[in-house]
């Protein structure tokens, strides 16, 4: 992660650089691929009287830059009201990602599996549904030659399993 931190019509002293460094450091605990954190701080003193202006540009991978400006007569309380909600806007992209994720078998209980079906013979078991292994268009293309209204396969780009399904409103849903 890049970090910068740039001063306009104002002297930054080194224990205002640290204290923003540390703020910004506190952004990494979401596990975000934080690509850079850039920070202006500015005076926007007028008729004699001093503010600071603290502006986070934080920059994401696969995702759009998140920019928090914050204005207060103290500068630390300026760079903590920024933080908390960069913070706020960081928790609530994570939660929007980790909810798209799914949840998927960790690799270490696959091994497990077949334990838990062992008083079960194999004359008993009965393939519920045939194993599919396409690419999105091919289960497309499936789904429409056989009419059904799903078909489960192994996507051969990403290894995973997906769910192709026909929806009320007649087009298509991958899940």
């Amino acid at each position: 992660m890049n970090a910068s931190i740039v001063a306009r019509k104002m002297e930054l002293t080194e224990a205002m650089r640290e204290y923003i460094a540390k703020a910004a450091s506190q952004l990494e605990k979401y596990n975000l691929d934080i690509i850079a954190i850039k920070t202006i701080v500015e005076d926007e003193g007028k008729r004699g009287k001093t503010s600071a202006l603290v502006e986070f540009t934080i920059q994401l991978a696969r995702r759009d830059t998140i920019v928090i400006k914050q204005a207060d007569k103290d500068f630390y309380a300026a760079v903590d009201f920024a933080i908390e909600r960069a913070k706020k806007a960081l928790r609530r992209y994570k939660d929007r990602v980790s909810d798209k994720i799914g949840l998927e078998v960790p690799h270490k209980y696959e091994a497990d599996i077949p334990a838990l079906y062992s008083d079960i013979d194999d004359e008993e078991v009965i393939e519920a549904a045939p194993e599919f292994s396409f690419n999105r268009d091919e289960a497309l293309k499936h789904l429409k030659e056989t009419g059904l209204s799903f078909v489960a396969f192994s996507d051969k780009d990403s290894g995973k399993l997906r769910i192709l399904y026909r929806r009320k409103d007649g087009r298509f849903g991958l899940y």
